[in-house]
């Protein structure tokens, strides 16, 4: 499951990501395609709160547009 702060495509890659394992297990991957496996977990509650625990600190209720919209309303808000 695949975790985006805005809601149109392209999404970002910048909140940890929830995979199953087959066996009824869950894992959580870093925030990034490239990043190393963070955990392993029996449960889906902790693999969520594994996520929630590492959510951007600019995180925020869902962006309603793309992640290069996203990046612009944020670098015009630090502008002003």
């Amino acid at each position: 499951m695949h975790f985006s702060r805005c809601t149109e495509i392209r999404h970002t890659w910048d909140i940890p990501s929830i995979g199953t394992l087959g066996d009824g297990r869950y894992h959580v991957e870093g925030s990034s395609r490239t990043s190393p496996r963070i955990a392993e977990t029996d449960s889906a509650r902790a693999a969520v709160a594994m996520v929630v625990d590492r959510l951007p600190s600019h995180c925020g209720p869902a962006f309603l547009g793309n992640a290069e919209e996203l990046a612009a309303c944020e670098r015009s808000r630090d502008d002003g």
